[in-house]
């Protein structure tokens, strides 16, 4: 669920409980005891659910197939907000983040390839690192598009779906800042028949 339904439903229960307390005379004791409990209750919820939300998990829905096979359409997984306030993203981690203003105002999911002064490049259907030829199981298929040695400067990293021939990633519109990564995604979640940790 966003945020931001999260914070009216709260705003919702916070006024209804005032009208609970205001009504504390006209209502019996048992309806009284009874409202203020559940409400009390669903209120301590919500702002635990809130702090969780922002500060170390939140769910997202995968809208497109940039990252086939790992990730499919309508996939639901849960990012861990909170392990990048210790570390860096790593090589292989499946991150959500803001992509530049300039390409898109949602969320993006990728695949980390590179990390800051690597030097990633792809030719003849393959992704390297450094000069060595990455062993890519997660990818889709052969990479159509050739992409000449770039080195990923400090403070970035470079992305790239699963789904290689189908994916707007770093290769378009540049190195990702780390200041833009969200999260690193840790488990599908939805549908049931996903589940499983990533």
């Amino acid at each position: 669920m966003e945020e931001a339904y999260l914070i009216y439903i709260l705003y919702f229960l916070v006024l209804l409980r005032i009208g609970v307390n205001c009504c504390h005379g006209r209502l019996s004791f048992q309806w009284y005891n009874l409202s203020k409990e559940y409400l009390d209750s669903f209120i301590a919820a919500g702002i635990v659910a809130i702090l969780l939300i922002t500060f170390v998990a939140r769910s997202f829905y995968i809208p497109s197939q940039s990252m086939v096979p790992t990730l499919l359409v309508k996939d639901y997984l849960l990012v861990d907000r909170f392990s990048y306030n210790f570390a860096k993203p790593s090589r292989g981690e499946v991150i959500v983040f803001r992509p530049p203003e300039n390409v898109s105002k949602n969320f993006f999911i990728k695949r980390v390839v590179a990390v800051e002064h690597d030097i990633v490049e792809v030719s003849e259907g393959s992704l390297y690192i450094n000069g060595l030829k990455v062993d890519d199981p997660h990818k889709k298929e052969p990479i159509e598009s050739d992409f000449p040695a770039y080195r990923v400067p400090e403070g970035c990293i470079f992305v790239m779906g699963d789904n290689r021939n189908n994916s707007d990633d770093s290769r378009y519109w540049g190195p990702l800042p780390l200041e833009n990564v969200v999260g690193k995604a840790f488990v599908i979640f939805w549908p049931i028949s996903r589940w499983g940790l990533l």
